[in-house]
């Protein structure tokens, strides 16, 4: 089966399809760095089918360039990436670079999201509009164009949240209106991450829609798991670093796996560590991280920034986001949502291990987020700073959930 995906970001959604057996068409993203990630990914499907995974193994080495990784791939996968921003004025130009790698041939899927920023609460709180004027909130029409485009069999919207109460529900009823228009029957369903084996608090909303002339309705029954492992199974076999440490390629684990990370495939037979490296941080911030992780182990309690002194404070609202400084708990079976935030500061994802005192590494944000260990994340140039990968993350579908989405529409279909 074969499926395309819009918003496609770092590729989150996508691998959960390729893990399922579907086959990509065309992935369209309008982030430059996110786009070089998802030519990256590819690279490594299409190298690990062809039996020459070697050369991505180079690539994690550092042996070889980016460039050079990308000269392995097929022209029509290395096209099936579109950097594009999806709008009125590049709609025409999309839609002619997918019907050529479509070939004519039907497409099962449709995949995606657009940018929840619009919708999501906390977007919403700190706009002085509330997120009304914002265009990203319309972008679910261009969605519905590319459905009465392709008529894929099947369509997969994830968002978060606040799309059910953004505009008073408005734009969500609009949204299932379009669907309705373009031929779909629509389902919505609020699934949680950790159902999916995925370590990590993150609520989301899915909306599925089946073409109508297949005869089905209703949202598909997903394989959930019940696993019972704490987020010290996500950190411990990665050596200590310390703020601004560690390592962007080639460096190595600091212990054996733990079962979680095999279980779930994270950790998954390449023995080459990368982007394990965590964001510098200023003394102030510190000595906060300390306080935060200190409060934590001995009263299980989070800290509030009206609880720091007066001398380290920096900022004058003290009546909202109180719970800026969070600490990752180790013991807990997941950790707090892991958002695109991240990429401004750290001050929200507190390393628990007092001894490397910093915020989490690219490569613990990911795992969180259920991305394996192999998944390298881009910039826009090569081996550039961590924001981009961040970011990346944020804003991903946690690939084992989405797995577990692509599994239970195929059998479906």
């Amino acid at each position: 089966m074969r499926y395309i995906d819009l918003f496609a970001g770092a590729g989150g959604l996508s691998e959960g399809f390729i893990k399922a057996g579907f086959k990509p068409v065309a992935h369209v993203e309008m982030d430059q760095a996110a786009c070089y990630t998802l030519k990256t990914r590819l690279a490594f499907h299409y190298l690990s089918s062809a039996n020459k995974k070697g050369r991505y193994v180079d690539y994690m080495r550092g042996k070889i360039t980016r460039e050079k990784l990308y000269s392995y791939l097929p022209k029509r996968l290395h096209d099936s990436v579109i950097n594009a921003t999806i709008g009125e004025d590049t709609l025409g130009m999309i839609f002619a670079k997918v019907d050529a790698l479509a070939d004519g041939k039907p497409i099962d899927v449709l995949a995606g999201g657009p940018p929840c920023q619009a919708y999501s609460l906390v977007g919403r709180a700190r706009d002085a509009n509330g997120m009304r004027n914002d265009p990203r909130n319309y972008l679910y029409k261009y969605y519905g164009r590319f459905l009465e485009r392709y008529k894929p069999k099947a369509f997969v919207f994830e968002n978060v949240l606040g799309l059910r109460t953004a505009a008073g529900g408005k734009y969500f009823e609009d949204m299932k209106k379009c669907f309705d228009k373009a031929g779909y029957v629509v389902a919505d369903d609020l699934l949680k991450a950790r159902d999916f084996g995925v370590l990590q608090d993150r609520k989301r909303i899915l909306i599925i829609g089946w073409r109508k002339d297949l005869g089905i309705a209703g949202m598909p029954a997903f394989d959930k798991k019940n696993w019972k492992y704490s987020v010290a199974d996500v950190l411990r076999d990665l050596p200590e670093i310390g703020p601004g440490e560690g390592s962007m390629k080639n460096a190595r684990y600091g212990g054996k796996a733990s079962t979680y990370l095999g279980k779930s495939g994270l950790r998954n037979g390449i023995d080459i560590l990368t982007q394990h490296c965590s964001r510098p941080h200023t003394v102030q911030d510190l000595k906060i991280y300390r306080i935060a992780v200190e409060r934590w182990n001995k009263a299980k309690e989070r800290l509030q920034y009206t609880d720091l002194p007066e001398s380290l404070r920096t900022h004058r609202n003290t009546t909202s986001f109180l719970d800026r400084f969070k600490v990752v708990a180790a013991e807990e079976q997941c950790a707090h949502t892991v958002v695109a935030h991240i990429a401004r500061d750290g001050h929200h994802y507190i390393h628990p291990d007092l001894k490397q005192n910093r915020s989490l590494s690219v490569r613990e944000a990911a795992r969180l987020q259920s991305f394996p260990d192999d998944y390298y994340f881009e910039g826009v140039k090569e081996n550039s700073p961590r924001t981009a990968a961040f970011k990346q993350i944020g804003n991903a579908v946690p690939p084992l959930m989405a797995e577990s989405i692509a599994k239970a529409i195929k059998a479906r279909l």
